[in-house]
């Protein structure tokens, strides 16, 4: 269902940024609510879609992964190429032959202007001069057949050089093949992540427009003040439709937490270690459902303007749990055929004590006083130093103020604002962590 997914979204957000519960007022934990007229009820056991939901966030994180895989083979690819350096002396040697090349070019070219021109002096020569020009001609063919030489043994050494570092060469080819190979199969795996980011996102939107945070559906929880370990309490949740229509399907998230006591372990995903157990029923759901990362929504259907729906809430409490505070949590939201949704502004709590289960072991009797002899007087006490600067002794009562942490009974101001946010972190199981964790993720790509 839509309206899941809408609220798995916003608890994950609370969950990147506290301050969403933090700052979420607990105005509706403390109302009595308004009797108005309640519409039936639908079953919240089932979520055809939830499997779908799980197969898009796997298909989105598996093109991811590839993704990444294949930019690190080709950053590694691409290193490696950098650093690639042919040995010294084949390096020396091919530079040398490279430069006696073009020398012995050089020369060679110097040799035939100089053997042209020496034969355009002999065409041209008087009687007088063509001995001379003759012997110019010689002479630079001479030299060109010398530079002719030079050459060719140039050409030689630059070809054995270039054979020598082949293997070297071949090897720089066939890892810029591999770079290109990779930049074909990176162009293929980005589009199939935007594929599978396109598709979870058509299926998060769902055809609806973006949901909105409004007061459309108010939620207000109530329940016993205290709670002994191992035992259950049911509390009571309204759902109530504070907008001017029908909303054609309305529910709420809800659970509840042990909050920790500064002691208290914390997961490797930072989560409170979980202690209660939380059930719910309602008109259209008359057995207890579980509320847990498959089934964390309770759905209450179509609500008339103006009307309510009440279920009931049953806590659990783990015989390990430890005595201290507990929170109970809240909020609404809804989705109507024509398309509009939205996620409640306001998350009511209910804040109850964790009291440590009683023992029946009895009390051990005490030890009679020995009574002292007639030949032995009885030591008078020496004075002993007490606590709070010896005014009073144990079993007494003294104003001097006590100096160190006590530890508090009940829920104070600061560990229901904590609640808030541990009750909405342990709650919404897959859901939500997904969410969460592709946000994560790319924030820090």
């Amino acid at each position: 269902m839509k309206i899941r997914r809408i609220l798995a979204t916003a608890v994950a957000a609370a969950v990147t940024t506290p301050v969403v519960f933090l700052s979420a007022a607990p105005a509706f934990a403390d109302t009595k609510p308004t009797p108005a007229s309640t519409q039936k009820t639908t079953s919240g056991d089932e979520d055809p879609d939830f499997d779908e939901y799980e197969k898009l966030i796997a298909a989105v994180t598996k093109a991811e992964e590839k993704v990444e895989k294949l930019e690190a083979e080709r950053e590694a690819l691409v290193t490696e190429l950098k650093n690639m350096k042919l040995d010294a002396a084949l390096a020396t040697e091919l530079s040398e032959a490279w430069k006696a090349l073009g020398t012995a070019k050089t020369a060679k070219k110097d040799a035939d202007e100089k053997l042209v021109k020496a034969e355009e002096a002999l065409a041209a020569a008087t009687p007088e001069q063509k001995e001379a020009a003759e012997k110019a001609v010689a002479d630079a063919k001479t030299a060109v057949e010398a530079a002719a030489a030079t050459l060719a043994a140039a050409e030689l050494r630059h070809e054995k050089a270039k054979e020598a570092t082949k293997p070297f060469d071949d090897a720089r080819v066939a890892l810029a093949r591999k770079i290109s190979l990779l930049d074909a199969d990176l162009t293929v795996a980005r589009a199939d992540l935007a594929k599978a980011e396109k598709a979870l996102e058509e299926f998060e939107n769902d055809g609806f427009g973006d949901c909105k945070e409004d007061d459309a559906v108010k939620v207000a929880l109530t329940g016993p003040k205290t709670v002994t370990v191992g035992t259950s309490a049911v509390f009571s949740l309204r759902i109530t439709n504070n907008a001017d229509r029908v909303l054609d399907e309305v529910g709420a998230y809800a659970d509840a937490a042990a909050l920790p006591d500064g002691e208290e372990p914390i997961d490797e995903d930072g989560f409170f270690k979980r202690y209660i157990t939380v059930e719910w029923t309602g008109a259209g759901n008359p057995h207890w459902s579980p509320i847990n990362e498959e089934f964390d929504f309770i759905e209450v259907g179509s609500i008339a303007k103006g009307g309510h729906a009440d279920v009931k809430l049953r806590l659990t409490v783990d015989a390990k749990t430890p005595a201290g505070p507990g929170v109970a949590f809240a909020v609404g939201a809804y989705e109507n055929n024509d398309k509009t949704c939205g996620i409640g502004e306001e998350y009511a709590h209910a804040d109850f004590d964790i009291l440590a289960a009683k023992t029946d072991k009895p009390k051990p009797k005490p030890e009679p006083k020995p009574t002292p002899s007639e030949t032995t007087a009885t030591p008078t006490p020496a004075p002993t130093t007490g606590g709070n600067n010896n005014t009073t002794q144990q079993g007494g009562s003294s104003n001097t103020p006590v100096k160190g942490n006590l530890a508090a009974t009940g829920a104070n101001e600061n560990l229901t604002q904590l609640g808030l946010v541990a009750a909405a972190t342990v709650a919404l199981g897959a859901g939500a962590l997904v969410i969460a964790r592709r946000r994560k993720a790319g924030a820090n790509a």
